[in-house]
């Protein structure tokens, strides 16, 4: 199994490289409005900006900036396929301007705008952010009124583009039956409020582009691609960055398209595909490991699992699980300027067929057989 990813020097709100309906999914954190950091990119793409901010006059800074936002959100609107979803991370504002501070909600101004274009807004993920912060209050300490509460999450918005997406060939189906994820990962990766993620780390290669990257964590990409596409899809990040969701989406074996503004930041972005197949197997098999673990552990509890997946051979809680692969990556090569081909592995690990054994080519059988599930069993349990 190939994958094709591909990058460019370019502005997503004007892209020819966009063809209309040609990415099922897209993951991306724009630039945050009223935070500081982002001031100068919006400002060289309006020009109403510079002068609001100078002024204090915040909410029409607010707008402007999000303005800039807009034009890529009608892009985003265009590329995605019908029943196509697009996944937001984004974060409000707090700010003081002429010694009056505000909350900027940059959360509820995209998902106005995405709203008046015709998407349907999904339920929302909390990213609850960790912080370590002895003295985390804001304002004036503890006389009231004056101290604020602190601001410790961000959002991730999630909008479907029309109805639900049609799988209507079995090559199709095959397809989004083998990229299920396990029973226990849905109860996590489907909650509302996640609290396990820790900020994006990375070294970049540019100096200059650190101040510039408001990177999130890896796990937050590769969830949001594993939950909302299926293998072989398109990934569109519209706002790269350093690359977190080009390389999310090699480890998940979806292709990619990656557009950044910042010219800064490319040799960040390329530098990481390069160098990203050790560390996506290592995920992998981290997943892998956990469900064992976890079957373990229910054996023990409830009685197991009640299905047995037919690529690897160990047990399953659920009947949707059975055609599950993880497929590892195995090669990176760049095949252009700024183009990369990703090359997947299409039999499961030997060494998870067995409890901890090798097994022979393919798999061979996990344990004894598991009963047959009585008649009119459901595949949830």
């Amino acid at each position: 199994m190939k994958t094709a990813h591909r990058f460019a020097s370019a502005d997503a709100a004007a892209c020819p490289e966009l063809p209309a309906e040609s990415v099922e999914l897209v993951v991306t954190s724009p630039p945050y409005p009223m935070i500081e950091m982002w001031d100068e990119s919006f400002a060289e793409q309006d020009r109403a900006v510079r002068p609001a901010l100078d002024d204090g006059r915040g909410w029409d800074a607010f707008e402007a900036m999000h303005r800039v936002l807009d034009r890529v959100w009608i892009q985003v609107e265009r590329a995605l396929v019908p029943g196509g979803i697009a996944c937001i991370n984004i974060g409000d504002a707090t700010r003081t301007l002429r010694e009056v501070f505000v909350l900027y909600p940059n959360h509820s101004r995209v998902l106005s705008s995405l709203g008046r274009l015709g998407f349907n807004p999904l339920p929302a993920i909390l990213w609850r952010k960790q912080t370590n912060a002895p003295n985390k209050f804001m304002g004036s300490g503890m006389y009231p009124p004056g101290a604020y509460v602190t601001l410790e999450h961000e959002l991730v918005l999630i909008v479907r583009k029309g109805g639900k997406r049609v799988f209507s060939t079995e090559k199709e189906r095959a397809r989004r039956r083998e990229s299920a994820f396990f029973w226990e990962e849905r109860n996590a990766w489907f909650s509302d409020v996640w609290f396990d993620l820790k900020g994006a780390g990375q070294e970049l290669l540019d100096p200059s582009a650190r101040s510039r990257s408001g990177a999130y964590p890896f796990e937050l990409a590769y969830r949001l691609i594993s939950m909302f596409s299926v293998k072989g899809d398109t990934v569109l990040d519209p706002f790269l960055g350093t690359g977190t969701t080009m390389a999310a989406a090699m480890v998940a074996a979806r292709s990619s398209i990656g557009l950044e503004i910042d010219a800064r930041l490319e040799s960040a972005a390329l530098s990481r595909a390069e160098g990203i197949v050790e560390a996506a197997n290592r995920r992998i098999e981290d997943r892998l490991e956990a469900h064992l673990s976890f079957m373990e552990k229910r054996s023990r509890t409830s009685g197991g699992g009640g299905y047995r997946n037919e690529r690897y051979g160990f047990p399953v809680v659920t009947r949707q699980e059975r055609e599950l692969l993880l497929n590892r990556l195995t090669a990176v090569r760049r095949v252009g300027e700024r183009r990369f081909e990703a090359e997947h592995a299409d039999e499961p690990q030997a060494e998870f067929c067995l409890s901890g054994e090798k097994a022979s080519s393919p798999c061979e059988p996990w344990g004894q057989p598991l009963p047959p599930p009585a008649a009119g069993r459901a595949s949830r349990p």
